[in-house]
């Protein structure tokens, strides 16, 4: 445990809910949560449905909650918290890394891949009790994070940082960072999917593949014959789809 289970709590604990279908992944969290003083489990629930029904009579501060549940699944749980006035925080607890989207669309909190890790559910906790006492925010229609697998977790990307995003397929591959320290990630998120969730004072559209982060973007070139080309601060050249090419000059007001 990290040192946050060493020291006493300023606060009294986040008082906890454990939603999951499975009694093994449960029964995990649980021995998890009992080395941990900023939680407190006051209860389980093994469906979406119980999960409303003992929120409603436990107040939790914290749900821990799975993504993949017959019937009413987490997101649907997650869906009816927030549209509460005090509604308590969520992590995700999941095997899956594909509704990251989704889940911080709902103002989760974090978003924790099983098997679930001892070190990694108590950073997902500091951050939830950062989050604690703090009035609750409406849900901005713009992404401001974005969560991507990496190796056996997933890893939390501010949108500020993204300066390029091309299509592949049924995912988009993120590109982060600098020329010496540049990296990039697969999500799985349609392009246009995306698009409609990226603030366009900071993010355009130039092709039916490619997104740029707008100050990428040093200026435009003529290239001949109606085509043009979106030169980027480090020096490459991206051509301008046809479709996009109007949105782009009207952003240089051309």
């Amino acid at each position: 445990m990290t040192a946050m289970a060493d020291r006493e709590p300023e606060q009294s604990p986040l008082r906890t809910l454990i939603v999951d279908d499975e009694p093994l992944a449960v029964e995990r969290v649980q021995v998890i949560c009992a080395e941990i003083p900023a939680v407190r489990v006051v209860g389980t629930a093994s469906d979406g449905a119980a999960a409303l029904r003992l929120a409603e009579k436990l107040a939790p501060d914290l749900v821990l909650l799975d993504m993949t549940m017959p019937e009413l699944d987490g997101l649907g749980v997650a869906q009816r918290f927030a549209a509460q006035e005090q509604a308590p925080v969520v992590i995700f607890v999941t095997a899956h890394d594909h509704f990251a989207v989704e889940a911080f669309d709902l103002d989760a909190v974090d978003y924790v891949l099983k098997p679930v890790a001892a070190d990694r559910l108590e950073r997902a906790i500091e951050r939830a009790v950062a989050r604690r006492g703090q009035r609750r925010q409406k849900v901005s229609r713009y992404l401001d994070e974005l969560w991507v697998p990496h190796r056996s977790e997933l890893l939390r990307i501010a949108v500020g940082e993204v300066h390029q995003i091309d299509a592949e397929r049924d995912y988009v591959r993120l590109h982060v960072g600098g020329s010496e320290a540049q990296r990039s990630y697969l999500l799985l998120q349609t392009i246009a999917g995306l698009e409609e969730r990226l603030d366009p004072e900071q993010f355009i559209r130039i092709h039916r593949s490619t997104i740029l982060r707008r100050d990428h973007i040093r200026g435009l070139r003529h290239d001949g014959l109606g085509v043009w080309s979106a030169e980027l601060v480090n020096g490459e050249a991206l051509r301008i789809g046809r479709t996009y090419l109007a949105r782009v000059k009207a952003m240089a007001g051309r």
